[in-house]
């Protein structure tokens, strides 16, 4: 699948999209954030506060429980404000 970073999330990653294929146990939003996280510091600073970076599956948006299975893309990004 594809993973799609945004602002502050793909500057702390370092790059601004990337493919990944996870473990079969990684079943929703928040499975992934974990595995994310577990795969080096850069990725534990862009996710050190999960519930802050919001997501969305194949461009909608979905909440952390959202299963991410036969998901195209899942787009990380940080909450927005309008104005």
């Amino acid at each position: 699948m594809k993973l799609v970073y945004f602002a502050w999330v793909r500057e702390r990653v370092g790059r601004p999209e990337e493919v990944v294929a996870p473990p079969d146990e990684v079943a929703t939003v928040a499975d992934l954030v974990g595995w994310l996280r577990g795969r080096g510091e850069e990725y534990a600073y862009a996710f050190e506060n999960p519930g802050v970076v919001r997501a969305a599956i194949d461009r909608v948006h979905a909440k952390h429980d959202a299963s991410i299975r036969g998901a195209a893309e899942i787009a990380f990004f940080p909450p927005m404000t309008g104005g």
